[in-house]
């Protein structure tokens, strides 16, 4: 039985930029296989699900060289995809007409694959709705159905893992817990927010589907904080740092970092360990001055720092799951205020100097060091105006501590 997903329609602020030059590179594989992009750093959090989904010409980047992660993705690309992630998927049904997609449709065949082998469906009155955004929980239960699988457990207690299970569809209930218990579920940065009805990046498409291959046996897993249900068992000779323990950090480039509230991408930034982290018996585990690499997260109107790495001195990284407080403190840079003294000691996002800049006619901004989380771009789609800019401001030798949300493995030789 086909399922007609339900969803909001989006705005797509095109910003004068035509369809042909924003269509990522989909079709024809190249002589090679592009595996970096120069907007997805290293410690990226999505960083290894995309790198091997690119290295299979699963997914491809765009003309520019960059992946653009944060970028959402419409129900035909999506299909593109699928029909490249999963070639030999049996057919379960016959194909139809959408009223919507005409045969010389990019993603024609796409969708019509997508379609013929259960992994998505229709709308009422035989339409697919191809450049509509697809919802998390629409992808998800596209994966579930085109997979076939199941839900094993009762439902709803294998949804009491997301605190926001109440938000997921009725629809969706079912196969998100099939999901789940496959592990196909990947949440950041947040691993207990599934955050359901928020239209789905090219950055968790990527994650969704890496998943969705190892559950099938196509690919070998790997290791990422924010996979659900993971676990992660100690082999001997390591030891192990349980969850909820705090980390104080410190950071020395800056006295604060202000950061718009529309910051359009996170914004990597690495602190350090303020003091050793030690046993009962005063053994270091962790010592003062290690790294603690990950990014500063804008939303709702609020800055959280979500670590995904750390570098124990002269050890190997290490991946790490924790997350500081939200950080929601304020400070407002108004028209004719003088920028040296107020940036002084300064860290700034990029939309932050953008904003400053836009306030107070300053072209020249000087900070301490301006943190780079955004390209031209990105930047180009705000729009700052008026008078006065808020910024969030942000302490970070005390607003970034952190808490781990994961248990931390470490070499017991550490």
């Amino acid at each position: 039985m086909s399922i007609a997903f339900k969803s909001g329609t989006a705005l797509l602020l095109t910003l004068g930029i035509t369809a042909s030059a924003t269509a990522p590179i989909v079709f024809s594989a190249p002589a090679f296989a592009q595996t970096t992009f120069a907007d997805v750093p290293s410690n990226y959090w999505a960083s290894a699900f995309i790198q091997e989904l690119a290295s299979r010409n699963i997914i491809k980047g765009f003309p520019d060289g960059s992946f653009r992660p944060t970028d959402p993705v419409t129900r035909a690309q999506f299909a593109a995809m699928i029909r490249q992630a999963f070639p030999n998927a049996p057919k379960i049904r016959s194909a139809i007409n959408f009223t919507d997609v005409p045969t010389d449709y990019w993603a024609y065949d796409a969708i019509q694959f997508a379609y013929t082998t259960g992994f998505l469906a229709g709308y009422p009155g035989g339409a697919f709705q191809p450049n509509q955004n697809i919802p998390r929980a629409q992808a998800l239960v596209s994966l579930t159905n085109g997979l076939q699988y199941t839900s094993t457990n009762p439902v709803e207690t294998t949804l009491q893992v997301f605190r926001d299970a109440a938000d997921i569809p009725g629809y969706a209930r079912g196969s998100i817990a099939a999901a789940t218990e496959r592990r196909l579920v990947v949440n950041y940065p947040d691993v207990q927010l599934l955050s359901p009805n928020q239209v789905e990046t090219r950055a968790e498409t990527a994650a969704f589907i890496f998943q969705a291959l190892v559950s099938s046996g196509q690919v070998a897993a790997i290791q990422s904080p924010f996979i659900v249900g993971q676990a992660v068992t100690p082999p001997q000779g390591q030891v192990r740092i349980p969850a909820g323990t705090s980390l104080s950090v410190r950071y020395t480039k800056a006295d604060r970092i202000l950061l718009a509230k529309n910051e359009p991408n996170p914004t990597p930034i690495t602190l350090e360990v303020a003091q050793n982290i030690v046993t009962s018996t005063g053994a270091v585990l962790i010592p003062a001055g290690s790294q603690v690499a990950g990014q500063l997260v804008v939303s709702q109107n609020q800055a959280q720092f979500v670590a995904t790495q750390l570098t124990v001195v002269n050890g190997q990284p290490i991946p790490i799951d924790a997350t500081s407080n939200p950080i929601t403190t304020t400070e407002t840079i108004r028209r004719g205020s003088n920028t040296g003294t107020i940036l002084k000691g300064a860290a700034l996002g990029s939309a932050a100097a953008a904003g400053i800049s836009a306030v107070t006619g300053d072209r020249n901004i000087k900070a301490g060091e301006v943190l780079i989380g955004t390209g031209a771009g990105a930047l180009a789609g705000l729009i700052f105006g008026g008078d006065r800019v808020d910024l969030i401001s942000i302490q970070p030798n005390s607003d970034l501590n952190l808490r781990l949300n994961a248990d931390l493995v470490l070499p017991q030789s550490q």
